[in-house]
């Protein structure tokens, strides 16, 4: 499997995530993308644990489901596994070196890099550039994962009639999808560094960039699901009720004051400690700019709760702003979602490599 395919037709970004499923399908005209796509279904409790597909089954049949509610006519995808199942390394090399002349170093180095028999993981490299410090030296970039988080997507893709033709890592995706939103940052980020506070129904992922590129990643159980299990318990519903009104409303007036904002002080709280690791692992590297990503940052005043406890500048992610819409895509709709289709945008951009 080659994780980094250079040269591909269009592909659709598929999401894996603990939750859902969030599919999309991007084309270009000139230098401008259209959303032609796209659709989001919920998994099951327990059919992916963290981050890893506990069942395939279930995940090939929501699979299908999103394709149709789509409309999407490829057959093509990108996917990819969590950074927490990846090891990657930047190796030096000559900057002479052909990509078969690179291929044949990494077999021979790559297991003084994996902690793995080869036998047992999948593995691929993508040159990063010329290296700053010596111009004789490119970074090549070696990223290796356990064979089965690799082969439990590709199954669940050709199971649902699709086929896998690259597997990437969430980080790198959402380092892609960024770029879209750099117009958006209130100043120029060359040079600065900018933290994605990405959270999800379980996980909390912290994405740092400078200039553009991933330096650091870290993530901790944590989410949305804490939140509907407080509705449950509070309102006395079932887990599937707790979700229905958590996303449709119908909560008591005081659901707010004891429920939500208990949940975004700890959501914040979350992105500090995450953010205070960052700075103590890091040399005089400062955040700029939090950008907030996941389903759970659609939560209304995140952003401005984010400002006012850490004093930094924050926004909610939606790389969806300069694009143009197919017909058959709902703005709301697509508004809504936009932050959660961060990770689907960045595989979604694998088409124009």
């Amino acid at each position: 499997m080659n994780w980094f395919n250079r040269k591909q037709n269009a592909v659709l970004g598929v999401d894996i995530s603990t939750a859902a499923i969030k599919l999309l399908e991007l084309s270009r005209d000139g230098e401008r993308y259209r959303v032609e796509s796209y659709a989001v279904a919920a998994l099951p409790q327990d059919a992916v644990v963290d981050k890893n597909i506990a069942n395939v089954e279930i995940i090939a049949e929501t699979l299908k489901k999103v394709v149709k509610h789509s409309g999407t006519k490829l057959k093509n995808a990108c996917v990819a596994v969590a950074g927490s199942s990846v090891m990657t390394k930047i190796i030096p090399m000559p900057a002479s070196y052909s990509e078969d002349e690179i291929e044949q170093q990494i077999l021979v180095e790559a297991d003084q890099y994996v902690p793995f028999s080869l036998d047992e993981v999948s593995l691929d490299f993508e040159v990063q550039g010329i290296n700053e410090r010596d111009h004789d030296v490119m970074d090549v970039l070696l990223a290796a994962s356990r064979r089965e988080n690799v082969e439990d997507r590709v199954e669940a893709l050709n199971l649902a009639g699709l086929k896998a033709k690259i597997v990437d890592v969430e980080a790198f995706a959402m380092e892609n999808a960024f770029v879209l939103l750099s117009n958006q940052l209130p100043d120029a980020i060359e040079g600065q560094t900018i933290a994605i506070a990405d959270i999800g129904a379980t996980m909390a992922t912290l994405n740092v960039l400078h200039n553009y590129r991933t330096v650091y990643t870290r993530e901790q159980s944590f989410g949305g699901k804490q939140l509907t299990e407080e509705i449950q318990r509070r309102y006395g519903l079932s887990y599937e009720e707790a979700g229905m009104a958590k996303r449709h409303g119908g909560l008591p007036d005081n659901y707010e004051s004891d429920v939500l904002e208990p949940f975004k002080r700890s959501m914040v709280q979350q992105i500090a400690r995450s953010l205070q690791f960052f700075v103590s692992s890091s040399v005089n590297r400062n955040v700029s700019c939090v950008v907030l990503a996941g389903g759970c940052a659609s939560i209304a005043g995140l952003e401005k709760l984010v400002e006012q406890e850490l004093g930094i500048k924050a926004f909610v992610a939606n790389p969806f702003v300069n694009m143009a819409l197919s017909s058959r895509i709902k703005p709301q709709g697509l508004s809504n979602d936009a932050p959660a289709l961060m990770v689907a945008c960045g595989l979604a951009l694998r088409s124009f490599d």
